[in-house]
């Protein structure tokens, strides 16, 4: 007996068969190597805020710029988050993407 259209679509909402695969569309390569610059102009970037950021706290402290020096602290521990989640990007996408293919 034919399963009625309702009961097909239940059973697509919870087992749609779709996981990810590699290589499936063309430009793949070019893709991951857009990112991958872009990522490393982030890294980039952030290696030069943080410079700024430090110079910034380092005037503040020697001329008893208080709010310069708040500053500069503000701009480093910035700076070292994005550092922090620039480097730990491909990690933390790895990590919740096998955390979502194990829910049932």
């Amino acid at each position: 007996m034919p399963l009625p259209l309702a009961d097909h679509v239940l059973q697509l909402a919870f087992d749609p068969g779709i996981s990810p695969k590699g290589g499936g569309l063309p430009g793949l390569s070019v893709l991951k190597n857009v990112v991958n610059s872009i990522n490393m102009f982030g890294i980039i970037a952030v290696v030069g805020a943080l410079a700024v950021s430090l110079g910034v706290w380092a005037w503040g402290h020697h001329t008893g710029g208080h709010q310069a020096e708040a500053n500069g602290k503000k701009g480093a521990v910035v700076a070292a988050g994005a550092a922090l989640g620039l480097g730990a990007a491909n990690g933390i996408v790895s990590f919740f993407s096998t955390l979502g293919s194990q829910v049932q």
